[in-house]
């Protein structure tokens, strides 16, 4: 199950970086004095590489929850922009887009939310595991004690 929760959550994020490295040319002309909708997209991108790259590498509790932050992060991020207009605030240009065009915001929609999903699920998966083991190596030791 964990094998399977992982490469959920690693193809979930490989997506939301493909869709935002892809898309981030488009969108360069929306920006502020200080950054653009495509600086937002890219560090987007490499926000979601790092986490899928961290969760691969070194699958504990912590890298999955921290990638289960970042997809939460990215679906939250799509879906409220899509449905508010929050305008711009800060350095942060309005990114308000009111259709599901291109067929990569669906796509990487759908991506983040899936790997959100796996990414918590295998967090909470791995974070029970040694809290099973310690108590019943407790449980083991101190039966092992009571005998002796």
């Amino acid at each position: 199950m964990q094998v399977t929760l992982i490469a959920i959550a690693v193809l979930g994020l490989a997506i939301d970086a493909f869709v935002h490295f892809d898309l981030a040319g488009a969108f360069a002309g929306n920006k502020t004095s200080t950054l653009s909708e495509a600086d937002i997209f890219r560090a987007d991108a490499s926000v979601a590489l790092l986490a899928a790259l961290a969760l691969l590498i070194r699958p504990r509790w912590y890298t999955a929850a921290f990638a289960g932050l970042v997809a939460a992060a990215g679906t939250a991020a799509v879906i409220i922009f899509r449905y508010v207009d929050v305008g711009s605030f800060g350095p942060i240009p309005n990114m308000y887009d009111p259709y599901w065009a291109p067929f990569e915001k669906n796509l990487s929609v759908y991506g983040e939310a899936l790997a959100t999903l796996a990414a918590l699920t295998l967090a909470v998966v791995l974070r029970r595991e040694p809290r099973t083991e310690s108590a019943s190596s407790r449980v083991a030791s101190s039966a092992s004690v009571s005998s002796a």
